[in-house]
């Protein structure tokens, strides 16, 4: 996975999600869930590569960081529950959407309902 069309396309592919400009930068392209609103994945172009900026368990951001050169703290967002993936090729596809479904399971809305008492 290289490009933010691959991105965007591996995102839609989850339940209820759907691509949103919102920052008036058509540089920045953010995936979000149709139900809450919430982002899980933010994608733009910086350094001559395709940045993903994913949401993580603060107990796996290191361990990202440490297994992908490619995985870096969060360009722009809270270094300890975001990274960055740069698709620059070092990352073999199922990490990167490992990493992806992980942020919007991470952030996908609550099931609401009776819990049994």
């Amino acid at each position: 996975m290289r490009t933010r069309q691959e991105v965007i396309d591996f995102c839609l592919s989850l339940d209820d999600t759907y691509e949103d400009y919102p920052f008036h930068d058509f540089n920045w392209t953010v995936m979000r869930h149709k139900g809450n609103q919430k982002m899980f994945a933010a994608i733009c172009e910086r350094m001559g590569n395709i940045w993903v900026n994913v949401k993580c368990d603060p107990n796996l951001t290191y361990m990202w960081r440490s297994t992908y050169e490619s995985v870096v703290p969060a360009y722009h967002m809270n270094k300890w529950h975001w990274n960055s993936i740069i698709l620059d090729g070092s990352i073999p596809t199922d990490g990167i959407k490992n990493m992806i479904y992980d942020s919007f399971e991470l952030t996908k809305p609550k099931k609401r309902g009776k819990q049994n008492v």
